[in-house]
């Protein structure tokens, strides 16, 4: 998982919850990360339609969207975001060894399936669950 794709499930979800705009200043003080970081994801989430922005003094990001159509699978996907990753590989292709020359390839065909799995449970999830398991584990 990405922290692009946790940044935008956060400020999405708070977005959401305050029902107002808010400045990438305001989104970040939440996240917890800087206000350009907010700018570039927020930017992804307007082109997906789930955000509008606003102009001038009081402007900043509104949501576009109800937060119940809005599904980590879809979030995912506007972000390019894969949810496992191989990091390093191993192996080499052209050795003659065939562990050695086929690994690489096996794995990567596990780690495509992993994503498949995951964007699959995502789609079940939407802003809107991850907001109420927030005020409903408050009580």
């Amino acid at each position: 998982m990405t922290s692009e794709f946790t940044i935008a499930v956060h400020a999405l979800v708070y977005l959401d919850h305050k029902n107002t705009t808010l400045s990438s200043e305001a989104l970040a003080e939440n996240v917890c990360t800087n206000p350009a970081r907010i700018r570039k994801v927020m930017a992804c989430m307007k082109r997906a339609g789930f955000v509008h922005t606003k102009e001038g003094m009081n402007g900043g990001y509104q949501m576009a969207a109800p937060a119940s159509d809005i599904t980590l699978a879809k979030i995912s996907k506007v972000l390019h975001a894969d949810m496992v990753k191989a990091s390093w590989r191993s192996g080499d292709p052209d050795m003659e060894c065939l562990v050695a020359s086929g690994m690489a390839g096996i794995m990567d065909g596990i780690t495509a399936e992993l994503n498949t799995v995951c964007v699959d449970y995502l789609s079940h999830i939407t802003i809107q669950n991850i907001e109420d398991l927030i005020f409903t584990n408050e009580n």
